[in-house]
């Protein structure tokens, strides 16, 4: 008896870490559903069926690397390129990896690695605001629930915004290009906030990136050229202090 009442509460304590990785992934959901719209009405508009951008949002899930990808396929970029450049702009998701790692010292190695492939800008962010949980007793289902909730709001709402992109008026789904901006621009600019030289990164990612098209580079290329030598040029440009940024 004794020992089913253990189990019992065990269980208990599971299903409430996971309504409370639930509760904390639902502000992520909420701002997640209208990107993955967009991105599944551009995906279709440009000329990949559902199954396709579906499947990219269950492989690849990252909203700025699928944008990218869409809009330079669109552009009938080489598959290659668009591997490298989206390589290039996700490189990022290995340091968070090893830090969400690094933080849930309490949870097993075995439950960690299959989170990380879940991690996001978004879901890092919301994850290291619950440092509890991470020391408590079945925190491994708090931080895969929260994962989870994202994932499959991205995954449902990519299909849906497909599903739009069949019956959307073309005019309609085409003035939602600027949807890659805007989200472009909407990460660019709190950073910017934090330090004005951080403009001047991305600004030289652009000349960059307008320079190799001109004498010869090919849309992909540049991109790729664009989004390295910016990033490194942070070592030189960015005061030490605001590396980390």
């Amino acid at each position: 008896m004794q020992s089913q009442a253990v189990k019992q509460a065990g269980t208990s304590s599971r299903i409430h870490m996971i309504r409370r990785g639930m509760l904390a992934g639902s502000p992520i959901m909420l701002g997640y559903l209208p990107i993955a719209l967009t991105y599944g009405v551009l995906a279709s508009q440009s000329g990949m069926s559902n199954s396709e951008l579906t499947l990219m949002s269950v492989l690849v899930f990252a909203g700025a690397a699928q944008f990218l990808a869409v809009g330079m396929l669109a552009a009938g970029t080489g598959v290659f390129e668009i591997i490298v450049a989206t390589f290039v702009l996700n490189f990022r998701h290995f340091v968070m990896s090893f830090s969400f790692v690094n933080r849930l010292k309490k949870i097993a190695l075995r439950a960690k690695l299959p989170m990380t492939l879940g991690l996001t800008d978004e879901t890092f962010t919301v994850s290291s605001l619950y440092r509890r949980e991470a020391k408590e007793d079945y925190g491994a289902y708090f931080f895969s629930a929260l994962i989870i909730t994202a994932y499959v709001s991205w995954v449902g709402g990519s299909y849906l915004g497909g599903v739009l992109g069949d019956i959307m008026p073309q005019r309609l789904s085409e003035s939602m290009g600027v949807a890659l901006y805007a989200m472009f621009i909407g990460l660019l600019v709190p950073s910017v906030k934090k330090h004005y030289r951080i403009a001047v990164v991305a600004v030289l990612a652009m000349i960059i990136n307008y320079l190799a098209q001109q004498i010869g580079f090919s849309q992909g290329w540049a991109i790729v050229l664009g989004t390295v030598a910016g990033g490194c040029s942070g070592i030189w440009i960015l005061p030490e202090e605001e590396e980390d940024i």
